[in-house]
């Protein structure tokens, strides 16, 4: 049976996305009202807002005091957040070697360059220090 209004309703993790694009591009910490006006999805506030506080309190962004309220900004742009994922997911596994392998096992040629580059550089300004 169809839930009722089902076919209206997103992915939560697509209205996350969204919410934090809406942040990175603006550059300045924002309010709830204002992250939802720029969505222009016609959502309620609360519920805005309520994404707003849940990535607070998962540490992806920070709060502000603005007014009665806060105003959010990201701690990390989008690569860092993704690149803290990876790290996450890395720690959770204890064949970290197996994993690593793997994942570069599986990079295109292009990528296993830019990977091999990036390590030639950290070498280096590891030892330059």
């Amino acid at each position: 049976m169809p839930v009722k209004g089902g076919d209206e309703r997103r992915p939560h993790g697509e209205l996350v996305a969204d919410v934090l694009a809406v942040l990175w591009q603006s550059g300045r910490p924002m309010r709830a009202q204002e992250v939802n006006a720029v969505l222009g999805k016609g959502l309620a506030r609360t519920t805005t807002a309520t994404i707003l506080t849940r990535l607070y309190e998962k540490g992806t962004l920070r709060r502000i005091p603005a007014g009665r309220g806060f105003a959010y900004e990201p701690v990390e742009d989008a690569a860092g957040l993704v690149a803290g994922r990876m790290r996450r997911e890395l720690e959770s596994e204890p064949r970290r070697d197996l994993v690593l392998k793997r994942f570069v096992s599986s990079l295109s040629e292009g990528d296993e360059e830019t990977l091999r580059r990036l390590l030639l550089e950290a070498e280096a300004e590891g030892s330059s220090e």
